[in-house]
């Protein structure tokens, strides 16, 4: 690496489902945040790490700020508006196919609160004409106040994103290099698990499964996997018990479907993701449980991480 290394930290704000999560992954090259197209889908700061030879960006994936309507709703938007003071750069990101909205305005309004760079990103313009990523360009200049700089990009086919990090790095110092090279989150593997089964049950079962869903994972010792003896004979294997969270006894028969099908096949897609990215063999032992109301309780979020 350079002496000259430039670093420093990064965070993606916007709306929900504006793209941010995907924008990230693509940044980084790997997956480090699901991705849905239900709202609301990130809940945490995520932190994805892209290291060059020139840079190292560590990117916060913020929750999209929205109007809360439970404590968890008022919780992620703080979380997402704190970062805003504490990063080297701040990225609002805008829809090149929906048109500037009063949340859109909100958000530029806190951003521009702050003393940091500021550059304003119009994303997935694969799914939209030139014209509309023009018109949203100039609407964006003139309603969202002053940006540092525009990139119009798509995070999903990567269009763009040179020209974001090309911005980005213009506004970094030399600094230290804060993560090992070959790291690209600093999330745990149970943090991991527990949002790949949150994706594909979002997935599996779209419309269905309510939004008042949680995920937690945590790491078993051999002999604390009582449900599968083959996994018990290899220390190799990543155990893992995720518990599925819902705040209704109805909600539970749609996460587990008829005969068990949804949680089935929604464990099995996230195993099978996991194991790619982790490069081992993982065992879930999933279970749904009840927790009432646990989004307006502020214990039950203390407990379930929020």
């Amino acid at each position: 690496m350079s002496d000259e290394l430039l670093s420093g930290f990064v965070s993606l704000v916007g709306r929900p489902n504006v793209g941010k999560s995907t924008l990230v992954n693509r940044l980084v090259g790997t997956k480090v945040a699901i991705v849905s197209d239900r709202p609301q889908t990130t809940r945490t700061q995520i932190r994805g790490v892209r290291t060059t030879d020139r840079s190292q960006i560590v990117l916060l994936d913020t929750p999209g700020i929205h109007r809360p309507r439970t404590a968890l709703g008022e919780r992620t938007n703080a979380r997402a508006v704190a970062t805003l003071a504490e990063v080297d750069v701040v990225c609002l990101l805008v829809e090149a196919p929906g048109a500037i909205g009063p949340g859109d305005r909100y958000i530029a309004a806190l951003v521009h609160e702050v003393d940091t760079p500021r550059i304003l990103v119009v994303s997935k313009v694969d799914v939209a004409d030139r014209r509309m990523v023009g018109e949203r360009l100039a609407t964006a200049s003139a309603q969202l106040g002053e940006f540092d700089a525009y990139v119009p990009l798509s995070g999903l086919t990567g269009d763009g994103v040179d020209a974001l990090v090309d911005e980005i790095e213009h506004r970094l110092d030399p600094g230290p290099e804060y993560y090992p090279g070959g790291v690209v989150s600093d999330q745990p593997e149970t943090f991991l698990a527990a949002e790949l089964v949150r994706e594909k049950l979002l997935r599996v079962a779209r419309d269905e499964l309510p939004h008042s869903i949680t995920v937690t994972a945590e790491e078993l010792d051999a002999e604390g996997d009582e449900t599968d003896e083959s996994a018990e004979a290899d220390d190799s294997i990543l155990r893992l018990r995720v518990r599925v969270v819902v705040e209704r006894d109805s909600q539970k028969g749609m996460v587990i479907g008829r005969g068990g099908a949804v949680i089935k096949e929604a464990g099995t897609l996230a195993r099978q993701e996991l194991e790619a990215l982790l490069g081992t063999r993982v065992h879930l032992d999933t279970r749904v449980v009840v927790e009432r109301d646990w989004q307006r309780r502020a214990h039950a979020l203390d407990r379930l991480g929020y």
